[in-house]
């Protein structure tokens, strides 16, 4: 009995001993977990650093903005005569734009100074027609603005004012390395709020807005307002990847800035020459897609194929032709047709180059000497985002059935004359889309000439019903249309239900 207590009292000791060990946490069966909860990151402040290449860290843009804050800009324009107010663009969705102001016109915008010379980089339309520019900078130093050389094609301005090394300058980056989804704060004066700080994401990078032959515009959901025109898009390095430039107004929350790299392209011409030239051919340009390579039985499933030429044009002097396909320049491939105008307008106008192009099925090779491309608003390129007052709409027919959702009627002389298009443009007008058809999923509206389908002209409305319902369900027909409302004519591929 004895020995059963002694052995009793040893057991219950050592069970004692191990969960004392437990409870101290000497012993445990596992990893110790905390119940403390982890710190977890902000969204704003997490970023790819460089850019978007290499590792990920944490990036605080409070400290960014700080650094610089100093090398933005608020910069004034002033003019006796009317002018467009000059705050922020609209982009083409908008239907009163940039409005006019009778008498003496004063805006604000935003810049940012690129060295200690005193250069400073804003938007064109932020000085345009402007007779006296004042620049303030962040320390209040107010100084008397040069203008050195614009740029309104993609809408850059380069100014100067007295430079001094105590000058602040912001650091430009590389809009290339740019990726949707990164981080990016706008520094501007929007509403004259100077100095103000917004922080958002990329949403898009290549946009189209004015001009589609030139504009990649960098779109962003970083708040940008009135007066944010000319200021910085800034990364997450704390480098300029763009010129906040445009929003849209149909939401408070898209804007479109300049890639900075479009900008440092130019630079050399507007410091030296006070503008900037660019080759032109005057071709009208589209991608070769699945549907038009199938339509129109192409030998090729790249390049840029040709929809329109202009009269009198380097393209036309050239032997350039509609449908034909440019697949190489100076024996380099050619993939996109942004490629192309890309190629040709980094080349000094009166260069000769040489263009491989595809033309029913057999390779040909064509010498285009290079002219100037025009400025926007010049008579001899027409407005790239039609702007001109919309033609009056001729009566329309009843609605009927129609294979491609399309009513059309015959463009007789009454209709040249109210919509005062080319003699030389033959085919039938679009009067109605019904909206559940193919036509208007291929975005095609009333008032565009139907030319020609797959390469068949069209000069009746008893020609288009011919190749409409010789189609058959899941056909691809090319459109070969022309757009009064901007002069130009392009290629517009719609699949038969």
């Amino acid at each position: 009995m004895r020995r059963f207590t002694i052995l009793t009292v040893a057991l219950v000791a050592a069970v004692a001993f191990l969960v004392g060990l437990i409870i101290a946490g000497a012993f445990t069966a596992g990893p110790v977990v905390s119940t403390q909860p982890r710190p977890v990151p902000q969204p704003a402040l997490v970023a790819r650093a460089s850019g978007g290449r290499g590792v990920s860290a944490v990036v605080n843009f409070a400290d960014i903005a700080e650094r610089i804050n100093a090398a933005v800009v608020n910069v004034d324009a002033t003019s006796s005569k009317t002018a467009r107010d000059p705050r922020l663009r609209r982009i083409p969705e908008d239907p009163d734009g940039q409005r006019e102001f009778e008498g003496p016109r004063q805006g604000s915008g935003s810049g940012f100074l690129i060295d200690r010379e005193g250069f400073i980089l804003t938007n064109f339309h932020v000085i345009d027609g402007a007779e006296r520019i004042t620049v303030t900078l962040a320390d209040g130093r107010t100084y008397r603005g040069e203008v050195v050389g614009t740029d309104p094609a993609i809408d850059v301005a380069l100014l100067r004012i007295p430079g001094s090394a105590d000058l602040p300058e912001a650091p430009l980056g590389n809009s290339d390395d740019l990726r949707v989804g990164e981080w990016v704060c706008a520094i501007g004066n929007p509403l004259g709020y100077v100095h103000s700080v917004t922080v958002g994401v990329v949403s898009f990078i290549g946009r189209k807005l004015f001009d589609a032959s030139l504009d990649d515009y960098i779109q962003t959901d970083a708040a940008i307002n009135f007066g944010n025109s000319g200021g910085p898009l800034i990364n997450s390095a704390g480098e300029v990847i763009g010129i906040n430039s445009a929003i849209s107004s149909r939401a408070s929350n898209i804007g479109f800035a300049v890639p900075i790299n479009q900008a440092k392209d130019i630079l050399p011409q507007l410091k030296t020459r006070g503008r900037v030239s660019r080759g032109f051919m005057g071709v009208g340009l589209t991608d070769v897609t699945p549907a038009l390579q199938r339509s129109l039985s192409l030998s090729v499933d790249q390049g840029a194929m040709v929809q329109d030429v202009n009269v009198a044009s380097p393209a036309e002097r050239g032997g350039l032709r509609a449908y034909d396909v440019i697949v190489d320049v100076d024996g380099r491939d050619v993939l996109t047709n942004e490629e192309l105008i890309r190629d040709i307008s980094a080349r000094q106008p009166g260069t000769v180059v040489r263009l491989g192009i595809m033309r029913d099925g057999k390779r040909h090779s064509l010498t285009v000497k290079l002219a100037e491309r025009p400025m926007r608003g010049d008579d001899a390129q027409p407005d790239p985002v039609g702007n001109r007052p919309r033609p009056p709409q001729p009566q329309l027919d009843p609605p009927g059935e129609r294979t491609l959702g399309l009513t059309v009627r015959d463009l007789d002389r009454t209709f040249f004359g109210r919509i005062e298009i080319p003699v030389t443009v033959q085919g039938v007008v679009i009067s109605r889309v019904d909206p559940t058809g193919p036509g208007f999923q291929a975005l095609l509206r009333r008032g565009l000439v139907i030319m020609e389908i797959n390469r068949r002209s069209i000069r009746s409305v008893a020609d288009y019903e011919r190749q409409v319902s010789a189609a058959r369900p899941g056909d691809v027909l090319t459109l070969y249309v022309y757009d009064p409302t901007i002069a130009q004519r392009s290629l517009v591929t719609v699949t038969v239900e």
